[in-house]
């Protein structure tokens, strides 16, 4: 190979590495990298309930712990609550429950 060839492949490589961090500053601006969804699991005190994009720098985020949730809105430097104390929705398994033997008579 002569010099040609490894320009080329260098000029290739620098192309697509711009080319990923494009694509990625993309995806940010758009919140498609935000905060992974809490794993489920017996003991957990905190969870992420759900988060929504204000906008390119902000967030939306709903927390629960023990129970009493909590709106917090994120943004690069500051974070702001907006509500706190509000009771979590009670876990309706026994309207699930009457729900699904009345479908079955």
């Amino acid at each position: 190979m002569d010099t040609a060839h490894y320009l080329q492949f260098i000029l290739a490589l620098v192309f697509v590495l711009a080319l990923i961090g494009l694509l990625a500053l993309v995806a940010r601006r758009l919140g498609l990298g935000g905060i992974p969804p809490a794993t489920r699991g017996h003991g957990r005190r905190l969870a992420v309930v759900e988060v929504r994009t204000l906008d390119a720098r902000r967030r939306l985020l709903l927390v629960r712990r023990d129970r009493v949730e909590h709106l917090v809105i994120l943004g690069p430097s500051s974070e702001l609550l907006v509500e706190s104390g509000i009771p979590a929705p009670a876990d309706d398994f026994s309207r699930t429950l009457g729900q699904a033997t009345d479908e079955r008579r």
